[in-house]
């Protein structure tokens, strides 16, 4: 592993640092938009559940535009540049906002950031690397992005422990914005080794350029992500179950470690297992942790030992979708399908979330927790029986 580690490209690093500083600013605000939004706001989980839907739906749109874009041009810098500047301009921002619809118009910015850039960013690390490789590195992208979710709420937790005003807490994240866009500046160029021209133009964003297997995995990917739906919904049932205030962001900060700690490991492991195999186990992790925590109520000591296994349930997943994508996409068109992927999996996050909302109101966790769980069901059983076991990498798995 170590070897293997030391074997990857400049670039893989750099895109990973930058994804650290932008993560420990980005996932600073994330565990407190719940406590700005019923504490200061006075709003409750539908205006969360409409918060993050149309904001993930927007970024998710923008995803498949600019993957279509590199694949034209075959240039991401641009993209990632100033994706990660709208991020750093949206977030401070947040700390003047004195009604939910300001904040959602703040969240919008912040992920209309996050869809100029994600795509680019992804399409650079999968041409950096050969295939064999691809796991490992998106792994360890994925694990330095967890670094900064971990360091993140760990911040947000000192300040507030030693009193600092929430809205003080979301202004400092000007300093760590400052310093990503900065490192953006110093990614290199990079061009696809399959030149993009000689693909018609007209299709390059179509569904059907794609392969069919892969059509297959994006719509599985997109039933799973029905029951997906924000992360801050674990941070509010949390709450409920009696997680101090203080400690919401440390429960954060636990489960992006977990995910720091094996998003490498499980990644580079898909190499060599298989992506679809290791997508299943995922998935079905998920469902038992989700039904877990609808159909019971675990105590707080039990509870940070389910969201571990959250953690793992990440580690298992972020990176390995996306390798796998990269894997089943023809070169020329590499853009393009991690776009698709980016865009449908953050688009039914608007249902996901909204849906998730309205059943935690209206039902109770037991709903909400329940759909979850059913979705991440269905997906393991579409894509044991659907999606074929198609060579992956290189490989029969």
């Amino acid at each position: 592993m170590l070897e293997s580690l030391r074997r990857l490209p400049r670039t893989v690093w750099l895109v990973g640092l930058i994804s650290l500083v932008n993560d420990t600013a980005s996932e600073l605000v994330y565990p407190l938009v719940p406590l700005l939004l019923t504490s200061v706001l006075m709003a409750g989980p539908k205006a969360l559940g409409l918060i993050e839907g149309v904001a993930e739906a927007t970024a998710a749109l923008l995803k498949l535009v600019s993957g279509a874009v590199v694949d034209r041009t075959r240039r991401s810098k641009p993209w990632i540049v100033v994706g990660y500047g709208l991020a750093a301009l949206g977030r401070p921002l947040m700390a003047l906002v004195s009604s939910w619809p300001a904040l959602l118009v703040l969240r919008l910015a912040d992920r209309i950031g996050k869809g100029l850039r994600t795509t680019p960013r992804d399409a650079l690390l999968a041409a950096s690397v050969p295939a064999e490789r691809r796991g490992l590195a998106f792994g360890v992208h994925r694990a330095l992005d967890n670094a900064g979710a971990v360091l993140g709420p760990l911040l947000a937790a000192a300040l507030l422990a030693a009193g600092v005003p929430l809205r003080d807490v979301l202004a400092w994240t000007v300093l760590p914005g400052m310093v990503c866009v900065a490192l953006t500046l110093a990614l290199p160029e990079a061009r696809s080794p399959a030149a993009a021209a000689g693909v018609p133009s007209g299709r390059m964003a179509t569904w059907s350029a794609l392969p069919g297997r892969l059509r297959r995995f994006l719509l599985v990917a997109a039933v799973f992500t029905l029951g997906n739906s924000s992360n801050m919904f674990l941070l509010l049932r949390a709450r409920e179950l009696g997680v101090p205030e203080a400690q919401v962001p440390l429960l954060w900060a636990w489960v992006a470690a977990v995910a720091m700690v094996l998003s490498a490991p499980l990644s580079g492991w898909s190499d060599r297992l298989g992506r679809r195999r290791m997508l299943l186990a995922g998935y079905a992790v998920y469902a038992l942790i989700y039904a877990t925590l609808g159909l019971s109520a675990p105590s707080v000591g039990a509870l940070w030992l389910w969201l571990a296994g959250y953690g793992v349930f990440l580690a298992a997943t972020e990176g390995v979708e996306k390798a796998l994508v990269a894997d089943w996409a023809p070169p020329e068109l590499r853009g393009t399908a991690l776009g698709w992927f980016n865009m449908l999996s953050g688009l039914m996050l608007l249902p996901a979330s909204a849906v998730f909302g309205w059943l935690y109101e209206v039902g109770g966790a037991v709903a909400a927790f329940g759909f979850g769980a059913g979705c991440a069901l269905l997906a393991c059983g579409l894509l044991w029986v659907w999606v074929p076991r198609a060579p992956v990498g290189g490989q029969s798995h």
